[in-house]
């Protein structure tokens, strides 16, 4: 089976590939709340233009605008195709043990899914996006809850445009902790700031539920932070598409 997994994220759209539960290709693109149906139906013809065709689509999104236009494309487009849309409702497996289950991003249920599945529990997510989120998995599996902190995308753009005598730069290791001018104090407070922000939240999260298995980072910005962290264990880019095949593989027969 040739399955189409797709992330909408706030900032990026990531896009995979499998061929059974093998990830062939995956693709990072901009997600753009102001894009039609029809322009998005020409993006996905491109990306998969020469791949074999596809058999099965699953889908989640914590865009609103964006997820109305894609259920457009794919009822316009491929509407013979088998479609999941992860949403309230949608059989995952996974019990989600807060005080509102319908307010949990499906993002973080799909990842829940695949760190168990992959990982096994207790287990705690870190997802470097807009926001950073961290997931906590119990061992069974379910979803108990978490922390969210601003990303460190939109916390250096807050800063620069807060601050006169500020920028944005690139995110990247300074020569040293002790930057030696504004570019290097702003990349050390960023990376190693955030790098310490994980930490700390990883540290008080086993002290109330005990030893993890794994601390895994997913997430545009995860490669920039892993390196400096002293507790992630895992980095998995591909988390959440794996997470995607197994909901799709829970609902269609």
């Amino acid at each position: 089976m040739s399955l189409l997994a797709i992330d909408v994220g706030n900032t990026n759209t990531v896009i995979g590939l499998f061929d059974g539960d093998r990830l062939e290709r995956s693709w990072r693109v901009k997600t753009d709340a102001r894009s039609t149906a029809d322009e998005m139906a020409l993006v996905y013809r491109g990306l998969l233009d020469g791949s074999p065709p596809i058999s099965g689509i699953v889908l989640c999104s914590t865009v609103p605008a964006v997820l109305r236009e894609m259920r457009h494309m794919l009822d316009h487009y491929h509407e013979d195709v088998p479609t999941v849309i992860v949403e309230p409702g949608t059989k995952t497996g996974v019990p989600i043990l807060t005080d509102n289950p319908k307010e949990v991003g499906t993002d973080r249920i799909v990842n829940t899914m695949a760190a168990h599945h992959v990982y096994g529990g207790p287990a705690i997510v870190v997802d470097f996006g807009t926001s950073t989120n961290l997931d906590v998995v119990s061992r069974k599996g379910e979803f108990l809850g978490g922390a969210l902190a601003p990303g460190i995308e939109i916390s250096i753009e807050a800063l620069a445009s807060r601050a006169a005598q500020l920028r944005k730069v690139e995110l990247v290791r300074p020569r040293s902790v002790i930057g030696k001018n504004t570019v290097e104090a702003l990349q050390s407070g960023a990376l190693y700031g955030f790098a310490g922000q994980v930490d700390g939240l990883v540290r008080r999260i086993v002290d109330e539920i005990g030893e993890v298995r794994a601390v895994i980072a997913t997430g545009g910005l995860a490669p920039i932070v892993v390196p400096e962290s002293e507790t992630i264990t895992h980095h998995d880019p591909d988390l959440t598409l794996v997470g995607l095949r197994l909901v799709f593989e829970k609902n269609v027969d």
